[in-house]
């Protein structure tokens, strides 16, 4: 009970200091200027870019460098090589929230009445390949992909499994951004 309790005090100083980290990178340009360093080189750009998918807190600054560079290059290796960045973001966040984030929320989920209805629920098969879906959607999509990272370590996905379904799901996702990027042109 103590130790999931620190858990979740680590986490959320996670969250708070993450939140903290975006702002500076949002209001100083930084990410801005990372990605210029690379301009001509679309494919530094699309990784670097992708590294910033992944994250709640850089979103919306990848999304935009994903479809500016999908604009002026070829949205296939755009993706190709912003699904590579995004693996590494992803990688990064699993190694942090998989398993402790799950964990901290099955122990919330069991402080209410019927703990055993939610072990039950959380433990059969069904719940793990819908909880594989729809992580893999959250992380396709611009939504935070620490939510999806999350519900697929209620799957108790293996390494070995997660790097190539995070790279397609996020292929996918940068793939209809530099689409519709190219569309809005």
């Amino acid at each position: 009970m103590q130790k999931s309790n620190t858990f979740l005090l680590q986490d959320i100083a996670i969250i708070f200091f993450s939140i903290v980290v975006a702002v500076l990178l949002e209001t100083t340009g930084l990410l801005n200027s990372i990605l210029l360093t690379f301009k001509g080189y679309e494919f530094i750009e699309s990784f670097v870019a992708g590294i910033f998918f992944t994250s709640v807190f850089t979103t919306i600054p990848a999304i935009v460098a994903l479809g500016e560079i999908a604009q002026h290059s070829n949205s296939f290796w755009t993706a190709v090589f912003g699904g590579f960045g995004a693996v590494v973001g992803d990688l990064i966040i699993f190694r942090f929230v998989r398993d402790r984030l799950s964990e901290d929320l099955l122990h919330l989920l069991r402080q209410k009445t019927g703990w055993f209805r939610t072990c039950f629920i959380c433990r059969s098969r069904l719940f793990r390949y819908v909880t594989f879906l729809i992580g893999g959607l959250i992380i396709a999509s611009p939504l935070p992909d620490e939510l999806g990272i999350t519900l697929l370590g209620f799957s108790k996905m293996k390494l070995k499994w997660f790097i190539p379904i995070s790279y397609i799901f996020n292929f996918i996702g940068i793939l209809l951004i530099g689409l519709v990027a190219k569309s809005l042109e």
